[in-house]
């Protein structure tokens, strides 16, 4: 089999497309979620919280004080940027808290699955058979 008719072969597969369209999809819904996050719900959360920004809280490991992160690291010390973690972890939050809400209306639009009930088959005639062999022999003592 050659290079190309082997790549069809795999280009043309159902899982690679349907991977393809989902890295598609989830690259715009990021952006949507991002969008959110960012232009929404972030100055939200800046205005309860009084307008504190984390980004300058560090801790500079060589012992001086630096006016901002920035100088700090222009003085190539070394720091602990806490205020960047709390960022992130805020940011995560909010991008959680804004995709669960996405994801409940749009589980408001789709059809409910249809429960199907299976009945049980009962027992086959050996199987019937056997019971009554078994219950014959009960009552007999």
């Amino acid at each position: 089999m050659g290079f190309v008719s082997e790549f069809k072969e795999f280009i043309s597969k159902g899982n690679v497309l349907d991977l393809a369209v989902g890295v598609i999809i989830g690259g715009a819904f990021g952006k949507i979620v991002t969008s959110l996050t960012d232009d929404i719900l972030m100055p939200v959360l800046s205005l309860l919280t009084g307008g504190i920004d984390f980004k300058e809280w560090y801790l500079s490991l060589d012992g001086k004080s630096y006016p901002t992160l920035q100088a700090a690291k222009a003085a190539q010390a070394a720091t602990i940027n806490y205020g960047l973690f709390m960022n992130a972890v805020i940011t995560f939050m909010l991008m959680a808290f804004a995709v669960f809400w996405i994801v409940k209306l749009a589980n408001r639009f789709t059809k409910p699955k249809e429960i199907v009930v299976v009945a049980d088959p009962g027992p086959t005639k050996d199987q019937a058979l056997l019971m009554e062999i078994r219950d014959a022999l009960r009552n007999r003592s």
